[in-house]
């Protein structure tokens, strides 16, 4: 169990105020700074600024925020796996994850298919947003671990790959006259584009790409932002824009002749859905064999 000390610091932390932790715990202002100084000389250094910065973060603060945090999410796991165990159940935590919409909707459900019919009488407990919003569960210990596709910070979250996919340009089934499809990317630029909300995973690859070949999504005959994706592949079947996806995403429809690929020759892009969790956390051996089995 984390020392009361800890739950304090972690508190500052969060809440940026030494007043509000305060508020936030039930305890006076001093309190709050005697655990604060008590930590302090625990770790033999400053863990916040003094004077006009107070509140804010040392880099050793910062350090043992994360470190801490982390712990603190440990620990819930830890104390729902023992009372798993004093009531008889099996010892093993629900799996608590996110999934970005596309990874949710096109990739998990066979994913999750395979792990029930090992595992039937697993827990699991999925929830979906875009990246970032993952990210800051992930950090406030309502989920374990999360699927993304999008960019994270490698120094607070350890990942494993589950899967590399192809992204590629969607049109209409007539939307160019020749066989092969536009010859370069610049060959799309008279279209609108229709793209996910900003923080998705799907949209900051296609800016990542773009910005790479000096191009914007502004270069666009306009743009149609869509928080959907399966509204996205019905507007650009009627005819109101292209698209860029996961190939799996709109692997039905193009089968189907629904949907065109029209990706560029000069634009072949795969990306990795990886399994992230933070760092230094005991469940990490969970983690990288959850993710080596989903990969397979």
């Amino acid at each position: 169990m984390l020392d009361y000390r800890t739950h304090t610091f972690l508190a500052v932390c969060k809440l940026g105020s030494f007043t509000r932790a305060a508020a936030e715990l039930h305890i006076t202002q001093p309190a709050v700074s005697q655990h604060i100084r008590q930590l302090e000389a625990h770790y033999g250094c400053d863990l916040f600024y003094r004077g006009g910065r107070r509140g804010e973060l040392t880099p050793a603060g910062a350090m043992l925020f994360r470190a801490l945090e982390t712990m603190e999410n440990d620990e819930g796991r830890l104390k729902t796996q023992a009372e798993a165990l004093s009531q008889e159940q099996p010892a093993k935590a629900p799996l608590r994850f996110g999934c970005t919409r596309t990874i949710c909707d096109y990739w998990m459900p066979r994913v999750l298919a395979r792990h029930m019919a090992k595992h039937p009488d697993e827990l699991v407990r999925m929830s979906v947003g875009n990246t970032h919003e993952l990210v800051m569960r992930l950090e406030a210990g309502d989920i374990d671990f999360a699927l993304v596709e999008g960019s994270f910070d490698r120094e607070r979250f350890d990942f494993a790959t589950v899967s590399r996919e192809r992204y590629v340009a969607v049109g209409c089934v007539d939307e160019f006259d020749a066989p092969d499809g536009p010859a370069s990317l610049t060959d799309l630029l008279g279209r609108r584009l229709i793209l996910r909300e900003e923080g998705s995973g799907t949209r900051e690859i296609l800016e990542k790409h773009l910005a790479a070949r000096d191009l914007a999504v502004g270069d666009f005959a306009g743009t149609l932002e869509v928080a959907s994706i399966p509204a996205i592949k019905l507007c650009v079947q009627a005819g109101a824009g292209i698209t860029f996806m996961y190939r799996a995403a709109v692997q039905r429809e193009l089968d189907q002749g629904e949907l065109r690929d029209i990706t560029p020759a000069d634009f072949f892009v795969e990306h990795d859905f990886r399994l992230i969790w933070q760092r230094g956390s005991l469940a990490a051996r969970r983690y990288q064999e959850l993710a080596r089995s989903w990969a397979q």
